[in-house]
């Protein structure tokens, strides 16, 4: 029992990762009804730029306390993704208002082989180290309940606990705000939303300077676990099973997918794995999320793509 609940925790702290990428991709598409190809060049740029601030701040402003030169990285790498979000608004999507939604898929990845290009030419190449004070060693809990108790990895809790609190703003910002409620307008419909007043290219911006704040919070936490490095842009492949299965359209199928693929992974690599040569970790939400879309295509929470049509 012991062994399973530490499995099932491992999951769910995993997951809470990957619903924190997996929203990057939905507040995208709720804005501008299409996938967002550049979400993994955002996590990749916005943790360059927390990474070679950190570096950078110390030595040209001789701070040496470690948490104050992290505070002030943060909010130069979220000054960076605000600059970034109001750049890609004026310079493509404003240009791109009411056009198919094929057309604003390839902007996407235009803007993703950009900020992988500007991201090298700006910050460098190199692998850096986001160190944040989380604690990596593990830690055991539940000892009085259960015997030898439940190892859990304080990094990976830490982090879990850091996605739980921005999925949970954010979702108090889509549900209880005028804001929220207007992006979810312009997710329905552009043309009724702007006929209602909205203004689009104003929604555009905000939800693309939330997305790079969801990227940079992401960033920071995969960096500090892996290493800021390019193959970081791969981290949004690892969403994909999860927007498939909490659908485009639903933030809390972000967080419910994420958890379910967290802890379907975890499980099926230690229960399922010895019986078909191991690995299966890597493939098991991909395959998980390929059956579930052929029962229902639109995820668990999304709505049906003619429905928004």
């Amino acid at each position: 029992m012991a062994f399973f609940l530490e499995t099932l925790l491992g999951g769910l702290m995993a997951g809470m990762l990957y619903s924190l990428v997996a929203l990057g991709f939905v507040l995208i598409f709720k804005a501008s009804g299409v996938f967002n190809f550049a979400q993994g060049a955002m996590v990749l740029f916005a943790a360059l730029a927390m990474a070679r601030f950190a570096e950078w701040i110390p030595l040209h402003l001789g701070i040496s306390d470690p948490i104050a030169a992290n505070v002030l990285a943060f909010v130069g790498a979220g000054v960076v993704m605000f600059v970034v979000a109001w750049i890609i608004e004026r310079l493509v999507l404003r240009h791109l208002v009411n056009q198919e939604g094929t057309t604003l898929l390839m902007a996407t990845l235009g803007i993703t082989y950009f900020m992988e290009g500007l991201g090298q030419t700006i910050f460098g190449s190199n692998i850096y180290k986001i160190d944040i004070g989380m604690p990596k060693d593990p830690v055991m809990i539940l000892e009085s309940a259960f015997e030898g108790g439940i190892l859990i990895n304080k990094e990976d809790f830490y982090a879990a606990l850091i996605a739980a609190a921005l999925v949970a703003l954010l979702s108090v910002f889509f549900q209880k705000t005028a804001t929220g409620r207007a992006l979810r307008a312009v997710a329905d419909d552009h043309q009724a939303a702007q006929s209602i007043g909205i203004p689009l290219n104003r929604i555009w911006v905000i939800v693309w300077c939330v997305a790079g704040v969801v990227a940079l919070v992401a960033g920071m936490i995969w960096g500090s676990k892996l290493g800021v490095q390019f193959s970081l842009t791969t981290v949004a492949l690892r969403a994909l099973p999860v927007v498939i299965l909490g659908g485009l359209t639903s933030v809390p199928g972000a967080i419910v997918g994420g958890l379910i693929i967290g802890v379907g992974e975890k499980l099926s690599e230690v229960y399922l794995g010895p019986y078909v040569g191991g690995g299966i970790e890597i493939w098991f939400a991909y395959v998980l999320a390929l059956g579930f879309l052929l029962i229902r295509p639109q995820g668990l929470f999304g709505e049906k793509i003619i429905d928004r049509v």
